[in-house]
């Protein structure tokens, strides 16, 4: 099975082999950073260069699933598609030129199947789970003691989106980062009443590239020691990566554990929003998890085959 990612940072295809009831083990990748949110013009539409490019790397992903196998491919694209004013049209004539027809998430569908990835990740013994993902787009929120949670909420609080919204200077000014850490807290704050309300989470999770890379510098085992090693990020580690981050250059920060060159310039915007949220609902520690969004959608379609 072929996964099509249309995200606000990377585009992704990953190659599974999945049956029911078995975790999917990844088989091949192809991956591309088109950072789908920069491509966005004054009026709000997505360019003509980045759909030819979406185009092609489809096509080449297309083969490539081919070439492995692949019996089906799935589709779909978050946060910048979604709020792109053409993003209807990006999709259907993706799907004239190459037959492949994408999906487009809304946020609460984006939770939920990532809060599903997680549950299986960690199964019912974990109890209570709250779940945190930083994307490039948005933030998603979701709280519940089953496979679909009590609450999911999403958020237009995306490490690329706001790094976009707030920051000119590199490094930062001090009221840039003033003003974004303000408008983190304020949307955060506004929002998670729901959150709040529902019972206390046995565990808290992160997912998400920006979540593993602010666990990485802090000192958590690199993606070369596999899936199961244990990776934590306190809440401590994050007001100490703020602080650092602060200070540092895009080309200082890609010199960091674990930090690409490609996410280095969002990483600070990334870390304000963990911050906040960690602050706000209360968390001393979170779990990161190697499974999200896509793995909750193989997960997902998996459950709806026959045995």
């Amino acid at each position: 099975m072929g996964v099509l990612d249309v995200g606000s940072n990377t585009v992704h295809l990953l190659l599974v082999d999945a049956h029911y009831g078995a975790a999917p083990i990844p088989a091949s990748k192809h991956k591309t950073q088109m950072r789908l949110s920069e491509h966005i013009d004054a009026d709000g539409n997505i360019d003509r260069s980045l759909i030819d490019s979406l185009v092609e790397f489809i096509e080449q992903g297309q083969q490539l699933a081919e070439d492995q196998g692949a019996t089906e491919i799935i589709a779909f694209a978050t946060s910048a598609i979604r709020g792109a004013g053409n993003g209807v049209d990006v999709i259907r004539e993706i799907n004239d030129r190459t037959g492949i027809a994408i999906d487009v998430l809304s946020g609460d569908d984006e939770a939920r199947l990532t809060f599903l990835a997680v549950r299986r990740w960690f199964g019912w013994s974990s109890g209570r789970l709250l779940l945190m993902d930083i994307g490039g787009g948005s933030l998603e929120l979701a709280i519940g003691a089953d496979e679909e949670p009590e609450v999911a909420i999403s958020l237009p609080l995306g490490a690329g989106r706001l790094t976009r919204d707030f920051v000119t200077a590199d490094p930062p000014t001090a009221s840039e980062i003033k003003e974004l850490r303000k408008h983190a807290r304020a949307v955060i704050a506004d929002s998670i009443g729901p959150i709040r309300r529902a019972a206390d989470p046995m565990l808290s999770v992160a997912t998400s590239k920006t979540f593993k890379q602010l666990a990485r510098i802090a000192g958590a085992p690199a993606s070369s020691e596999g899936l199961y090693a244990r990776r934590r990020l306190k809440s401590s580690d994050v007001r100490q990566l703020v602080t650092l981050l602060s200070g540092l250059t895009v080309a200082e920060r890609a010199k960091l554990p674990g930090v690409s060159s490609g996410r280095a310039g969002q990483m600070l915007a990334g870390a304000i929003v963990a911050e906040a949220a960690m602050d706000l609902l209360e968390v001393e520690e979170l779990d990161v998890c190697p499974w999200a969004l896509r793995e909750g959608v193989i997960l997902r379609r998996m459950d709806g085959l026959t045995r």
